[in-house]
């Protein structure tokens, strides 16, 4: 037997470059995990102060009423999850779904007109293995169902209780109403733009208006969807008025339930287009309004509403943004 030289021998091949693609792909997990804290940073500098006034405020507040608005909060996070639910023919993970829109409402704080709770939930369909045109189309849906069901409730109030509602203080004049108005016209405008003049464009759009024809014709012979989806477009304003009367008073706020809600379902209802991070701004101001037009004293009203941001939109941020990380880590996202 004869021994070759060591230089002759066969040298093994080289490994096939896939480290610095896995790294590369851990990379970009890690940052995906890092960025909502970021933003968090960010956005607290940006608003310390009116984080500092809402926490000092609720510190001093009764804590059985704000244990009772903390309920109807995570309350409103499971009917987020139900008009998911109701909005797709598939059927979703309940666990994970009820995380993904805790997930999404650290988002939806970050970016205008709800577009980070949509790509959050966006990426948990797919993940889950919806076609993209049946999860876009669920996402359109959801955005319908919760604008429709709201009006619903509104007019609802209006009719049970006229004598209790006083509308000519709380109906928006012809100029409050230009902005929401605009922001619905030039979205519909830019969507019938896209399909006529950007041609690649033009086909996923038109799959996605017939997969969402064909899916509200199929969730609409299924009672259960039909239950979840507009039981739970229903549900979340009313959720969000009862934080916002526990909030008030646990504050002093000396307004019925009802006055609350309505003035909340009437202010969203008016200004709920204007494009901004979750709302705030706009709604907040317009249910000050409303409560002050009811009769509750400014001072309170801006205390209401201020702590009821801190209750539902900073207290929870950084744990929603902790469940964000996390799904991104373990490719839930």
């Amino acid at each position: 037997m004869t021994t070759l030289p060591l230089e002759e021998l066969p040298r093994p091949l080289p490994a096939p470059p896939l480290a610095p693609a896995l790294t590369s792909g851990r990379r970009a997990r890690t940052a995906l995990s890092l960025l909502p804290l970021l933003l968090i940073a960010a956005w607290a500098a940006f608003d310390r102060r009116s984080l500092y006034d809402g926490a000092a405020r609720l510190v001093a507040a009764d804590p059985w009423w704000l244990l009772a608005a903390g309920l109807f909060t995570v309350l409103g996070w499971g009917s987020a999850a139900l008009v998911r639910q109701g909005a797709l023919p598939d059927r979703l993970p309940t666990g994970p779904l009820i995380a993904s829109q805790f997930a999404a409402g650290a988002a939806n704080h970050v970016l205008p007109a709800s577009i980070g709770a949509h790509a959050v939930t966006l990426r948990f369909l797919r993940r889950c293995g919806v076609p993209l045109p049946r999860a876009t189309a669920s996402l359109a849906l959801y955005s319908l169902a919760r604008p429709i069901a709201k009006t619903l409730v509104l007019l609802g109030f209006v009719v049970a209780c006229p004598g209790l509602l006083h509308l000519g203080d709380l109906i928006p004049d012809g100029r409050t109403l230009i902005l929401p108005a605009a922001s619905v016209a030039v979205s519909l405008l830019l969507a019938a733009l896209l399909v006529t003049f950007v041609r690649p464009l033009r086909r996923p759009l038109l799959d996605v208006l017939r997969t969402a024809l064909t899916d509200v014709r199929v969730l609409h012979t299924r009672p259960c969807r039909v239950l979840a989806l507009w039981g739970g477009a229903a549900a979340a304003p009313v959720l969000q008025a009862a934080v916002i009367f526990s909030v008030g008073t646990a504050l002093g706020l000396t307004l019925t339930w009802v006055q609350v809600t309505f003035a909340f379902l009437a202010a969203s209802t008016a200004v709920g287009a204007v494009p901004a991070p979750g709302g705030i701004g706009p709604v907040d101001a317009a249910t000050v309004f409303a409560l002050v037009a009811f009769g509750a004293p400014m001072g309170t009203a801006t205390a209401t509403l201020i702590a009821y941001r801190v209750l539902t939109v900073w207290v929870p941020l950084l744990p929603g943004a902790l469940v964000l990380s996390m799904m991104v880590q373990r490719k839930m996202l």
